[in-house]
Formats: structure tokens, C-alpha cells, sequence
């Protein structure tokens, strides 16, 4: 059964429930109960802080978006989108046990190749990294933060 992680995110309200042994947490964003797991438990929570701490529209936000790599189906943990339908910022999320690596970063980059987002954002739910790309240049600026959605 999953045990929840104190994460470096605000608590949020979520609804838990139960069925025989799993345990299921409510996804606002897709209308439906969800398997509870460590991962699923971080990008609820960053999610949720999305909305309530940065301003971000619900109705701009993408969970577990499709993409093709190297001719492999693959999915994006969250995608944000503008107005205009531009893709602002990819956030993979981990389990708080998978540490914030290189690699976890190179996974993140190979995704970000294909959809172009001005952002990348990486957390593990302790442990946030931010990247604004300069996709003209090839290179990119780590944050300390992120900033709200307006100011993106």
C-alpha cells in the first residue's frame, strides 16, 4: 500500500480513497480517480501548487501528453500551454525516491526536442529544478524558482 511522502510542497485537500488494497487519489484536472503512486503523488501536488501558488489555468495544463521519440511512443508527465496554444513548459515528475540527475534531465531535454517548450521543469516532490531555454541559442538558465504564469 503507498505510504505518502512529506514532500517540499504545500498540502492540498486531496480525496483519498480505497478499494480493497489500492488506494486512489482524485484527479481534478481529468475527472478521475487515479492509482495512488509515489509518482502520481508528486505531480498531484505540483499540479495543485501550479494553480493555487502561480496562477496557472487549469485549462492550459496537459497531463501525460503523447509524443513520438525515435519512432518510440512516449508520454510527458505535464505540459503547459499559453493562450495561443504554444507549449510554455514540460515538467517531468519522479518519485521522491528517484533523485534529480543528470540523466533525469537528459530524459527531459530528449522530450523538450520534440515539443520546444520554453520551459523545463524537473521535481521529484523534495527536490525542484527549473530551466528557462533560449531555443534560438541552444542553451538554457536555471531558476530558483518559477515564476507565475503571468509573468511567463
Amino acid at each position: 500500500m503507498f505510504n505518502p511522502t512529506l514532500l517540499n510542497l504545500p498540502p492540498y485537500p486531496f480525496k483519498i480513497t480505497r478499494k480493497d488494497d489500492v488506494v486512489f487519489i482524485f484527479d481534478e484536472l481529468r475527472k478521475k480517480h487515479l492509482v495512488l503512486t509515489p509518482e502520481e503523488w508528486v505531480r498531484q501536488h505540483f499540479i495543485q501548487d501550479l494553480i493555487a501558488s502561480k496562477k496557472f489555468p487549469k485549462s492550459l495544463i496537459q497531463i501525460e501528453g503523447g509524443l513520438v521519440l525515435n519512432q518510440l511512443q512516449k508520454r510527458s508527465d505535464i505540459l503547459v500551454y499559453n493562450n495561443a496554444g504554444e507549449k510554455l513548459m514540460l515538467i517531468e515528475c519522479k518519485a521522491p525516491k528517484v533523485k534529480i540527475t543528470p540523466s533525469v534531465f537528459d530524459q527531459a531535454s530528449r522530450y523538450n526536442s520534440i515539443h520546444q517548450a520554453k520551459w523545463i521543469v524537473l521535481t521529484n516532490g523534495l527536490q525542484h529544478v527549473y530551466a528557462k531555454m533560449d531555443l534560438e541559442k541552444g542553451s538554457l538558465v536555471f531558476a530558483q524558482e518559477l515564476p507565475d504564469y503571468s509573468d511567463l
